[in-house]
């Protein structure tokens, strides 16, 4: 869930107008609805920096380590296909996506991790069909619609009850 970083904003300033008019800091936090301690620390930072101490922060958490040049040359290098980059297969794995992150930007990325920067370029998780080249469709279907049924268990013509029926004979 996203944080409504403007409406945080929006009740800090709304306190700190409570609090330049000379409303206390019990009172602030009754009309704007948060806990006194907030407002307390808000009263703090009014005091130090004034109204630009209470501007909204422009992201929560830590800065993320790849720059958003980062993930263009991340996404532009995983169109290439792994085979540019030396690997045998056609198959992007998390460890080959870690060790081209390093190679590319320096970052070094535990390959479980890998998947957020992946899903954040859009790219999702693909698996092999696994399907054999020589597959014959034809003969599948023919399987499927004729050979299957002549070995499947039919039921009983008699239809007497299961061995599993609860009635009393």
């Amino acid at each position: 869930m996203r944080r409504d970083f403007v409406g945080l904003e929006r009740r800090r300033m709304q306190a700190a107008r409570l609090l330049e008019k000379g409303y206390s800091e019990a009172e602030v936090a009754r009309r704007v609805g948060v806990h006194r301690q907030s407002v307390n620390r808000w009263a703090k930072s009014l005091a130090a920096a004034g109204r630009l101490g209470l501007r909204r922060a422009e992201r929560a958490g830590r800065r993320p380590k790849l720059s958003p040049a980062d993930l263009v040359r991340i996404e532009q290098c995983l169109k290439q296909g792994p085979e540019q980059f030396g690997y045998r297969t056609g198959l992007w794995t998390l460890a080959r996506v870690a060790q081209l992150i390093e190679a590319q930007c320096g970052v070094r990325y535990h390959p479980s991790q890998v998947w957020r920067i992946l899903r954040q370029l859009n790219w999702s998780c693909q698996r092999p069909s696994g399907r054999a080249l020589e597959r014959d469709e034809e003969a599948i279907r023919y399987w499927k619609k004729v050979g299957w049924p002549q070995i499947k268990k039919k039921r009983s013509a008699r239809g007497g009850p299961s061995s599993s029926s609860t009635k009393a004979g």
